[in-house]
């Protein structure tokens, strides 16, 4: 999936959206990232996870990686 490793989808594991965001965040000089945490059907349940998942571990990480 071309996108997903190239263009602008963001998914995977904690550790593989993190490198994302701090890779593109560095190459724009940007301080701020917004994201759509699904798209298309996704059950609740797995939509809170996400949103977990991106509190919990991704933010911390993409920090840390940005220094």
């Amino acid at each position: 999936m071309s996108e997903a490793e190239h263009g602008s989808l963001y998914v995977g594991s904690p550790e593989t959206v993190a490198r994302k965001i701090a890779k593109t965040a560095k190459a724009l000089g940007i301080s701020r990232f917004q994201l759509k945490y699904s798209a298309g059907p996704l059950p609740h349940e797995k939509l809170m996870r996400s949103i977990e998942l991106y509190g919990r571990k991704v933010v911390p990480m993409v920090r840390e990686m940005m220094g």
